[in-house]
């Protein structure tokens, strides 16, 4: 590749000398980390995010790293590609090692070595030429010793569209770009296995690697954990299911200062190319300048590999994640379907009234369902207008039957990912519907006179906490989305008449989680 040369002024310069004077007191790990995460962070926010341009911390590398020695890779023997390998985080670790395990060779057999079995992609031009500088630092003194320079083993390219050729690789490693892109006709079908819907890169990056591994080589990746459960990466799953099955996941518990600017919460996984569906392995890691690593059990692929994998979130989860394997009802099995409530309030701007009129309709907005799991008629932040004024056209925007509601975005560090309340019917009656923010789930009957359980009940189960538990080891992002909540393992209906009468009584939430926690974990005992 060709070098950049670039004349600074006295202040850059200054600012440089600095920088690499501190810079020299690191490993050189962690000073390439912290050099390249200086370039990442002066990117124009959005090429930043087109580019998905967010380095690997070293602790996680090293932990990454480590899961794939776990899985069999020997540094002496692999073949190793890092298909996004801007910054250097893989390939530079991934070369020391090699370095140590091959011993004693010389200067000029591991530079032809580290030209056969060492490669990166990249996208960002100026990103491979830092992997490919911090190559060259780290072995400058074998390239003085043998008078040749370290070899061009990162390439500029489009990795989505190299073509697969020559030797496959034994570990495809790496941090692939995440978020949502558009692609070419081309690349739809060459990607079309796994791919449903819109297109995430690093779900196309896991497709890619499962096609430049060899046949028990191992992948290797950083990613969000949304294609866990995600709808849009069911094809994905299913994918993976078949020709690359997971050996390992680690959660990142707690990550401070990792992907600070990243929402998503994120995993370290490894899979084996052409290997048997077995057991996975979990582990909590919690990042704090290293890595601990803490063992939370293991799960099995569902019988619909395409269906969310329940897998463990905390070293607790293992019984209940056995317990929701076995439950054999789904929310269809009780009578209801899930929707997103149909008003997106920016659209009808001039149509939101501050008082009740001919053909208006209550708004109910998410602040609607308390925290408590509540129904609350108001309309209390910006620009949220208690009422709507309904247009001939907008009946589809109606809601005119009891439903239960739930907050549609809630984090891992909530005290509770499903916060639900009942929708009364008296409500509805009284005003002759409602309109529903889209910022909330319907949980909607599938049919007049069809559920199989009430309403508050579904409600009372969805606020319990160990509905919360099992979702939260369905779920893989911010978002409580419909997929998942159809998705969630629930006893049989006809188990539900108990927690009707204690529903009816008004028991308190704390009286009917203690019965649910029966229901749910069967012979197992709540941990």
């Amino acid at each position: 590749m060709t070098a950049f040369t670039y004349k600074l002024d006295a202040a850059a310069a200054g600012l440089a000398e600095t920088l690499g004077q501190e810079a020299a007191k690191l490993t050189i790990e962690n000073a390439a980390f912290q050099l390249s995460t200086c370039y990442t962070s002066m990117l124009p926010e959005n090429l930043r995010s087109e580019w998905g341009a967010f380095y690997t911390p070293p602790a996680l590398t090293e932990r990454l790293l480590r899961l794939s020695e776990e899985s069999g890779i020997q540094w002496e023997s692999a073949r190793v590609l890092d298909p996004a390998c801007g910054g250097g985080a893989f390939l530079l670790p991934v070369a020391l090692r090699m370095q140590t395990c091959l011993g004693d060779l010389s200067g000029n057999a591991l530079f032809d070595h580290f030209a056969q079995h060492l490669k990166g992609f990249e996208i960002d031009p100026f990103a491979a030429q830092l992997t490919q500088t911090w190559l060259e630092i780290a072995f400058a003194d074998i390239s003085c010793a043998t008078g040749r320079p370290f070899p061009a083993v990162v390439h500029v390219c489009d990795s989505l569209q190299q073509t697969v050729s020559g030797k496959l690789f034994d570990l495809i490693i790496g941090n692939p770009p995440y978020g949502r892109v558009r692609l070419a006709s081309d690349l739809r079908e060459r990607y079309r296995e796994s791919l449903f819907g819109h297109a995430n890169m690093y779900g196309l990056f896991t497709d890619l690697a499962i096609q430049w591994a060899r046949k028990g080589g191992v992948i290797a990746y950083v990613t969000p954990t949304g294609f866990l459960a995600g709808e849009y990466f069911k094809a994905l799953r299913a994918l993976l299911a078949k020709k690359a099955p997971p050996c390992a996941i680690d959660f990142i518990t707690e990550r401070r200062g990792v992907f600070d600017d990243v929402l998503q919460e994120a995993l370290l996984a490894t899979y084996r190319r052409g290997g048997r569906r077995g057991a996975t392995t979990v582990h909590y890691l919690s990042v704090n300048g290293t890595a601990e690593v803490t063992h939370a059990g293991a799960f099995e692929l569902p019988q619909v590999p395409s269906d969310p994998w329940l897998a463990p979130r905390t070293p607790a989860d293992g019984l209940l994640v056995d317990s929701l394997t076995r439950l054999p009802a789904r929310l269809s099995d009780w009578g209801y379907k899930v929707s997103t409530g149909p008003l997106v309030w920016n659209r009808f701007k001039g149509q939101f009234r501050t008082r009740a009129g001919k053909d208006t309709l209550p708004v109910i907005w998410a602040e609607a369902v308390t925290a408590e799991g509540q129904f609350v008629f108001r309309a209390e932040k910006r620009n949220h207008e208690p009422y709507f004024k309904l247009n001939p056209r907008d009946g589809s925007l109606k809601v005119s039957e009891p439903c239960v509601l739930l907050q549609r975005t809630t984090s891992k560090e909530q005290a509770r990912r499903l916060i639900a309340a009942e929708l009364p019917e008296s409500f509805i009656k009284l005003h002759d519907g409602v309109i529903v923010e889209n910022h909330l789930n319907m949980v909607k009957p599938i049919g007049h006179g069809r559920a199989k359980v009430p309403a508050a009940v579904v409600a009372a189960v969805l606020n319990s906490r160990i509905a919360d538990r099992a979702f939260r080891c369905i779920s893989g992002s911010v978002a409580v989305s419909a997929f998942e909540l159809e998705a969630l393992p629930l006893p049989a209906a006809d188990s539900m008449r108990e927690v009707a009468l204690l529903v009816e009584n008004g028991a308190p939430q704390t009286e009917i989680d203690c019965f649910l926690d029966k229901l749910f974990l069967g012979d197992n005992r709540l941990v």
